[in-house]
């Protein structure tokens, strides 16, 4: 049966590019601000561009937020994409401003410590053994990256989980979190859709677990 994945649209987002390398996986790919279609559909995806003020308005006035609590609560998969990633932490900080996130996960999103920002263009990342979002990829595979924030530590510890997170690294000016892997939450910090072989291979592997 060809599983179903939701792109939500919430006016932030790689949204064309995001569908089209999900088609390749073979997935039936659906655009939507809809919450009965985010809810019905095996997987729903929730891109990110801009700031995290930006896209947690845009994400709140289409009840995007509830919709992950909501798919999340009953083991429905989501994976988040760049700031569709960092919204899923309680809050992000930019130019002083605290914003207040999904809080699927505790934490802080924060500018990078970097001498050049955005961190623009191809990086390695260091996923874990047991990783399933990468897995049959070798250690050196690059993948794309564009942002100035990001998540640099991890606050939940293992025994409030039912099963330990797998977290994958990346570094830029210091290390950052480059994707999550945490029950039926995943995401990612850099972009598979602008990712070419690596990141088609990624997103096949998440589809492949809906």
């Amino acid at each position: 049966m060809t599983p179903s994945v939701a792109i939500l649209d919430y006016g932030s987002g790689n949204l064309r590019s995001a569908q089209r390398a999900l088609m390749r996986t073979g997935a039936e790919v659906t655009l939507t601000s809809d919450a009965d279609v985010a809810m019905a559909a095996d997987g729903l995806v929730v891109p990110g561009v801009g700031a995290f003020d930006a896209c947690m308005t845009g994400l709140r006035a289409v009840q995007g937020d509830r919709i992950i609590g909501k798919r999340l609560a009953g083991g429905r998969p989501v994976l988040g994409i760049c700031v569709g990633m960092q919204i899923l932490f309680e809050r992000g900080v930019e130019f002083g401003v605290q914003t207040e996130g999904c809080g699927e996960w505790p934490g802080e999103v924060n500018r990078l410590h970097a001498p050049v920002l955005p961190h623009m263009g191809w990086n390695t990342v260091a996923a874990p053994e047991d990783s399933v979002l990468f897995a049959g990829m070798d250690p050196e595979t690059r993948f794309y990256f564009v942002h100035s924030y990001a998540a640099q530590t991890w606050e939940l510890a293992d025994d409030e989980l039912i099963s330990p997170a797998k977290l994958t690294w990346a570094e830029h000016g210091g290390r950052f979190l480059a994707a999550v892997e945490n029950g039926p939450l995943s995401a990612t910090q850099f972009h598979p859709e602008k990712s070419g072989d690596a990141g088609a291979a990624l997103l096949k592997n998440w589809v492949a677990t809906l």
